[in-house]
């Protein structure tokens, strides 16, 4: 089952179960799907869709004063992948990628973010980069 259907299948269920937080938060995801042109999301595109409403949520939160995260994020979170950890993305990059054959260390970004996809922080990424290669 890819994401778009089980976002659907999940908003189904909320509805049944009376959960307004989750049914709410579905509601927005789907209704930022059919803002869209397109019918059918890849997993990735619904991924980019989740952290852009997530991004946007959090902005709203600061300028009201508020840090904490809402209900709203905790849901939609639940829908992305577990992001790597520092440790698999250093072991990766110790064991994968030969700095030598790059003019710049910053250049091994492509291949690891490939490997890594959505699953992985660029931010990141570059701050063990700056360590890792000397």
């Amino acid at each position: 089952m890819n994401l778009q259907d089980k976002l659907k299948t999940d908003l189904k269920s909320a509805m049944k179960e009376k959960n307004i937080t989750k049914k709410d938060a579905l509601r927005v995801i789907l209704g930022e799907m059919a803002r869209s042109d397109k019918k059918q999301f890849t997993d990735d595109e619904i991924i980019l869709i989740l952290k852009k409403l997530i991004k946007s949520e959090k902005e709203m939160l600061e300028k009201s004063g508020r840090g904490e995260t809402s209900p709203f994020i905790d849901t939609i979170e639940a829908y992305l992948p577990q992001m790597a950890s520092e440790d698999e993305i250093r072991d990766w990059i110790v064991s994968n990628i030969d700095f030598s054959s790059y003019k710049n260390k910053m250049q091994a970004m492509g291949p690891i973010m490939a490997n890594f996809g959505s699953s992985a922080d660029g931010n990141i990424v570059k701050a063990i980069l700056q360590k890792v290669a000397t």
